[in-house]
């Protein structure tokens, strides 16, 4: 059994959709972030960077911080979602990376910038948003002629996903970027993702462009 740490976040969604991709059971913890769960001691001692996701995997005891690591673990652990072919493993590993060290990051800021505090900062809404259409252009030429990111569903789309599940807060069109549309759309219809989506449930619909 696995215990799972999360908020309905971007990153907290990668795990809970993975999870149900999986099949694995898991006991849901919520630490709700707009009440500073994420500080308690308590969670400190699972998450030492204070957050979330976080899971502590009963089998082995081991806990884990930080969702691209635990999407690797969860992908060993059960010998699926990443491809099994050499080239195509490092392909999802490489596209997971690119999630975690940009398309992440960046968008996160624009989700500052340009949801939370628009009219603040002129200066970081303009950055963020060119940056955000930057890097949904690097996806879009990826997915040309693809129906995922390795070539099959992987880890990589998992990660990727919950992040452009927040197109409308990004200032982002999806028909402006069709391959994205269409792999967007592709992955919101699969049944894991609906329920992984809403974890913890809180009646949230997916985003639909």
């Amino acid at each position: 059994m696995i215990d799972l740490y999360t908020w309905s976040t971007p990153n907290g969604r990668k795990v809970s959709i993975a999870l149900e991709e999986l099949g694995l059971p898991y006991n849901l913890h919520e630490i709700n972030i707009m009440q500073d769960d994420q500080f308690a001691p308590s969670f400190l001692k699972i998450s030492p960077n204070n957050k979330i996701p976080a899971i502590v995997d009963g089998d082995t005891g081991l806990s884990l911080m930080e969702s691209g690591a635990i999407l690797l673990y969860l992908a060993k652990k059960t010998g699926k979602l990443m491809p099994s072919s050499e080239a195509g493993h490092w392909h999802a590993v490489e596209w997971l990376m690119w999630q975690m060290g940009g398309f992440g990051p960046m968008l996160g800021q624009a989700h500052h910038f340009l949801h939370f505090n628009k009219g603040k900062a002129e200066y970081a809404e303009e950055r963020y948003a060119k940056e955000a259409k930057r890097l949904y252009g690097v996806l879009d030429r990826r997915l040309e002629r693809r129906d995922f990111l390795a070539d099959e569903y992987s880890m990589a789309d998992i990660a990727t996903w919950p992040w452009a599940s927040r197109f409308e807060w990004q200032g982002i069109d999806l028909n402006e970027f069709p391959n994205v549309k269409d792999w967007y759309t592709r992955i919101a219809e699969r049944p894991a993702v609906q329920k992984g989506y809403d974890v913890p449930a809180r009646g949230q619909p997916i985003p639909m462009p």
